[in-house]
Order: C-alpha cells, then sequence, then structure tokens
C-alpha cells in the first residue's frame, strides 16, 4: 500500500474516533440541585421493643413529647439537557414539586402522627430519606434521576438512593 492511501485511511479512524468522543461528550449527563428546608418533630420508637430498650437504643430521641429538627433538604436531578430549552428540569417546576409532595405535608408536622408514612415507620433521617425520594420520583418527568441528600443536623445525613 501507497503512504497515500495508509495516511488517507488513518484521518478516516481519526474521524471516526473524533465524532464518537463529540458525540459521547455531548451525551454525558448534568445534575441540578434544589435545597430547601424544613422543620419537623418526631420520637424514634420500635413498638415491639420494651421501654428500656427503646431508651438505650434511640435515648434522648425515644422522648414521649417528640423533639424537633431543622431538616435540610437537597434534591438532585441528573439526566440530559433538553435542546430547545437548555433545561434538565425547569427549577420552578422542581420547588413547586418540593414543595407540594415534601414542605407543606412535613414542615412544622409531628411525622409519627401527622404523616400517614410514619404511623408504622420508624422516622429516622434514612427512613425520612426513602420516604421523600418515594414521594418526589412520580412526580419528576420520565428518563430523569433523583437523588435525595437530607440533613437532620450539621454533622448527620442520610442519602437516598446509593449505588
Amino acid at each position: 500500500m501507497s503512504t497515500n492511501i495508509l495516511f488517507n485511511i488513518f484521518l478516516l479512524l481519526l474521524n471516526i474516533l473524533f465524532t464518537f468522543t463529540l458525540n459521547k461528550l455531548n451525551k454525558m449527563k448534568t445534575a441540578i440541585y434544589r435545597r430547601e428546608h424544613f422543620n419537623s418533630a418526631h420520637r424514634l420508637h420500635n413498638p415491639n421493643w420494651s421501654i428500656e430498650k427503646n431508651k438505650e437504643i434511640f435515648g434522648k430521641c425515644n422522648n414521649e413529647d417528640y423533639h424537633g429538627h431543622n431538616y435540610d433538604l437537597e434534591v438532585c436531578i441528573v439526566g440530559q439537557v433538553d435542546e430547545e430549552t437548555g433545561y434538565l428540569i425547569d427549577t420552578k417546576l422542581l420547588s413547586n414539586i418540593i414543595n407540594k409532595q415534601i414542605i407543606d405535608p412535613f414542615d412544622h408536622k409531628n411525622l409519627n402522627t401527622q404523616v400517614d408514612e410514619f404511623k408504622s415507620l420508624n422516622p429516622t433521617t434514612e427512613n425520612l430519606a426513602r420516604v421523600i425520594y418515594e414521594r418526589l420520583i412520580t412526580k419528576i418527568p420520565t428518563g430523569l434521576e433523583l437523588k435525595i441528600k437530607l440533613y437532620e443536623t450539621r454533622k448527620n445525613y442520610a442519602e437516598y438512593p446509593v449505588l
């Protein structure tokens, strides 16, 4: 083969690789985050355990009169940016979904007594993060991924889901 033919084959392969790489980069996922805040009271308690065991495991969080937290919620949406709008999701829409599904039903509420999911589920931060995910996932547009990060305190938080 002549050098000219080999060079043309090389350029063709380089062009294919370059096009593939550009297409791959254009298809990379993007994440957008929305932060919200709510205050809720709860009591960590397992009705199948003795009073002593509940106090031993949950300590102050087993207070019969409940206790409260100032929760910070971080909602992460992951997916492809829409070429027409430039949005992954309209943040006004995301804010409205979070407010209707999470803030309105949880803010200044007793999770144990006023939120249906926690009438039979211990309202730990881990369970609360999962319930928030389950409430939001059905409301966000199809094809987008959802991840929840819920801060109970500055030092303690839960993420859901984690892969």
